[in-house]
């Protein structure tokens, strides 16, 4: 398997900030847009389908006695996954 990062941004934020671009995004899955991730000098375009797979992942890591907690959420999805909608019978 060959992987390849298109986007990449980490930073400190607040709760209140983090749950703002969750409703961001949120807003777009539910209204069918696509979502435009930038920061910097860097952008990407993704238009996930009606059904992606959705993974959510509670991990924790200890490296040198130091322990770390995260939460990761991943929509994950094949380019050209049909999208057509329901099919309708006129």
């Amino acid at each position: 398997m060959t992987e390849e990062v298109i986007f990449e941004t980490e930073r400190t934020q607040s709760r209140a900030d983090i749950a703002e671009t969750f409703r961001a995004v949120a807003d777009k899955l539910e209204s069918g847009e696509s979502i435009t991730l930038s920061a910097g000098d860097q952008s990407v375009e993704l238009d996930p389908p009606t059904d992606p797979t959705f993974e959510v992942k509670a991990e924790r890591e200890i490296e040198g006695g130091i322990e770390e907690l995260s939460i990761e959420f991943e929509l994950e999805w094949k380019p050209g996954e049909s999208d057509d909608g329901p099919v309708s019978i006129e």
